[in-house]
């Protein structure tokens, strides 16, 4: 028991360094000092108060991924509430299962909560990971004015499908209200190569140039959050 214990400690804190980024000593500490490299790790790394119980329901998924969905699915089965529906739903999301995810999202709303904004936004995202780029330009133009869609992922999304469906200007005007100085970069990067695939380059470089002079200002959680990403304005800008 206590060997398994220990293997889960190590997958949950090598998937917390994958996600987050963090220097690559971390994996060899995990690794080749599994007890008290994981302890120090979760310690420095991870832990806060605030966050046990989210570590431990990141815990049990990773080492039982639908465990959490078949646990949703009898909540629904007892009571098939909206929230109920939309949990199952947030569920399948979480493991990638987006067509599943859909479903339930869509029959949440069917009938009521119509303009439930986290059901669109969860739809929106979900429709573009599996390239339905019209239901995704469909969905948005349900929430476009709410006041909280400018700078989402949402509208990440469909300025990408707006690309895809041949929208280029539509596209671009919706992709650049994402480029929002110390915030977004990972979307901004998207951004630069949208904009070096339309031949603005002098504009790109600007763009990626921004991105890099606002990593040198971050703090350390955001520098290790953003690493690949910063890696990759870096390699970018050597290209162009």
């Amino acid at each position: 028991m206590h060997y398994y214990l220990i293997i889960a400690l190590q997958v949950f804190c090598i998937y917390h360094w994958y996600k987050n980024k963090s220097d690559y000593y971390w994996v060899f500490l995990i690794i080749f000092l599994p007890v008290l490299g994981c302890i120090i790790y979760l310690i420095t790394q991870v832990y806060n108060k605030r966050d046990v119980d989210k570590i431990q329901e990141e815990l049990t998924t990773i080492i039982n991924p639908t465990k959490k969905v078949r646990d949703l699915e009898k909540a629904l089965e007892f009571s098939e509430t909206f929230q109920n529906r939309v949990n199952l739903a947030d569920a399948y999301y979480d493991i990638k299962d987006f067509n599943k995810a859909i479903i339930h999202y869509e029959n949440a709303i069917a009938k009521d909560f119509q303009n439930d904004k986290h059901v669109l936004f969860q739809l929106i995202k979900s429709y573009y990971f599996i390239d339905d780029y019209k239901k995704v330009i469909f969905y948005t133009e349900k929430i476009k004015d709410f006041v909280d869609f400018k700078g989402s992922k949402a509208q990440f999304f469909y300025g990408l499908s707006l690309d895809k469906v041949e929208q280029t200007e539509r596209a671009e005007m919706q992709l650049r209200q994402i480029d929002q100085r110390y915030s977004n970069y990972e979307e901004r990067l998207q951004l630069a190569q949208f904009l070096i695939d339309k031949n603005k380059v002098s504009e790109a470089r600007d763009l990626l140039n921004e991105i890099y002079t606002e990593s040198q200002h971050m703090t350390k959680v955001n520098k290790r959050k953003y690493r690949a990403t910063i890696r990759e304005v870096e390699q970018l800008l050597k290209t162009i």
